[in-house]
Order: C-alpha cells, then sequence, then structure tokens
C-alpha cells in the first residue's frame, strides 16, 4: 500500500470496525511552484509493462534532494493526484491494474527539508483486541496543537527549522500516536519516515498538511520494531510531464 492510499484505507477499516488521509491526511494535491531549471530537473520517463501497467523510472535532479514525490492525471492540466512519496534512491515505480484505452500523464517533483531525531518503537506483539477494536481512534487523525508550536520558526532551509521533540506514544498493537513541535514556518507538509529493523534507510510513510503537530499511525507487520522520524518538507524542482495511453483490456481481447 503506497503513503498515498495508506491512512485512507487504515481510518475506514477501523471507523467500520468502531460502526485518516497520506498517508494519514495526504491531499490529493501538491502546492504548484514555479517551473524550475532543466538542469534542476529530474528527467522521467513511462512505458508500458503491459496494456494496462505503467512502469516509471527516473534520474537526475538534485543530488541534495530528500526525495520525491510522483503525481498523475487522466488530463494534462490535472488535477493531479500523488501516487507515492519516495525516499532518494529509489527511482522507479510500476503503476499497475489501470483503466484501459485511458490517457495516463505524470510528473515527478523533488522535496526537501530537514527531519527530527529518531525514535524507536517496540509494538506489543498480536493484532487489536475486542476492546482496540470497539475504540473511537480519535487520536488517529491529523491535528494541530497549539502548544506545539514554537514561539520563533524559521524557513526550511534551516537546519534549525527541523522538527523537535518527536514523541511517540503506543495505543494498541498496531497503532501509534506522533506528537513534535513545530518549527518551520513555510512547509509544504511533514513526512513520517519508518524504518523497520530489517530496513536498510527510511522511507515516507504518512503525509500531513502545514502546521500539523500530531498525527497518529496504524502499523504494518514489519513495523512492529521500527524507527521513526518527522520531516518538514517543501516541494522543489519538477519533471518534465509524461503522456501515455494504456491499451486494450485482457477482455477486449480474449
Amino acid at each position: 500500500m503506497t503513503c498515498g492510499s495508506r491512512a485512507v484505507a487504515a481510518a475506514a477499516a477501523l471507523f467500520a470496525l468502531a460502526a485518516v488521509a497520506g498517508c494519514s491526511a495526504e491531499k490529493g494535491a501538491v502546492r504548484q511552484a514555479p517551473a524550475s531549471p532543466d538542469g534542476a530537473r529530474p528527467a522521467l520517463r513511462a512505458v508500458l509493462a503491459s496494456p494496462t501497467d505503467i512502469d516509471l523510472t527516473w534520474s537526475g535532479g538534485d543530488g541534495d534532494a530528500a526525495g520525491h514525490v510522483l503525481e498523475f492525471a487522466t488530463e494534462e492540466g490535472g488535477p493531479y493526484t500523488v501516487l507515492r512519496y519516495f525516499p532518494p534512491g529509489v527511482t522507479a515505480y510500476r503503476h499497475p491494474d489501470l483503466m484501459p484505452r485511458t490517457p495516463f500523464f505524470y510528473r515527478l517533483r523533488a522535496f526537501h527539508g530537514p527531519a527530527s531525531g529518531a525514535v524507536g518503537v517496540g509494538l506489543p506483539p498480536g493484532g487489536l483486541t475486542g476492546e482496540d477494536e470497539a475504540a473511537a481512534h480519535d487520536w488517529l487523525p491529523p491535528r494541530t496543537d497549539a502548544h506545539r508550536r514554537a514561539p520563533r520558526s524559521r524557513p526550511v532551509g534551516d537546519p534549525a527549522a527541523a522538527p523537535a521533540g518527536l514523541r511517540a506514544t503506543v495505543k494498541h498493537a498496531n497503532g501509534i500516536l506522533f506528537t513534535w513541535t513545530d518549527r518551520s514556518a513555510d512547509e509544504d507538509g511533514f513526512l513520517l519516515e519508518s524504518r523497520p529493523r530489517a530496513a536498510a534507510g527510511y522511507a515516507p510513510v504518512l503525509v500531513v498538511d502545514p502546521g500539523v503537530n500530531s498525527a497518529g499511525l496504524i502499523t504494518l507487520p514489519e513495523e512492529k520494531n521500527a524507527s521513526y522520524r518527522v520531516r518538514a518538507f517543501v516541494h522543489g524542482a519538477r519533471s518534465g510531464t509524461v503522456r501515455l495511453t494504456t491499451g486494450p483490456s485482457a477482455a477486449d481481447t480474449g
């Protein structure tokens, strides 16, 4: 499940059990920015892996970027939807099971910004209890608490703008509440990044809006023991837009 869809699915499942979302509050649209000089742009390519699967690869761009965000639309003018936020070093993604005979437009954007110190979390074994399933999970949606806002904010380009005081509170066997102090003035949002015990590095798992300083995460099985950090980020250099049209469905050709 991607960073863009993960918290939406988690929140929906929890509310169904009891009767949110980039992950926990990821918005579909990314703030627009002026086009970047060609030398700073990543180069994005798309090919059909099958009639309804598209493989995307990218290279170049800003070597100091903290990662990239991939977006798609079915019209060149948008609206564009976030597919996923990627850590540095990831240069490929497959967009599967698409609508046949449909144009798809893609663009890739770098993001930058300082990360907090990391916190380690060990979750209880097993899954949700009946009591967990019946709980309201009112800690899960992202929110802004005024007392966790630094009195003096700094631009994201300043290392001192990194979120401070990251705290992880275990809510149940699959749930963690994260809180932090917002010290940045101009962020496009915050990324929660996870490094499970067996992983080589951090990867974004949840994205929330500017000004947010509290958000819950429903974890995956491999995150029973993991390290987390939160990053204030701004979007940077953007690739050109690439277009590819899917082919007929298997039913059409069968």
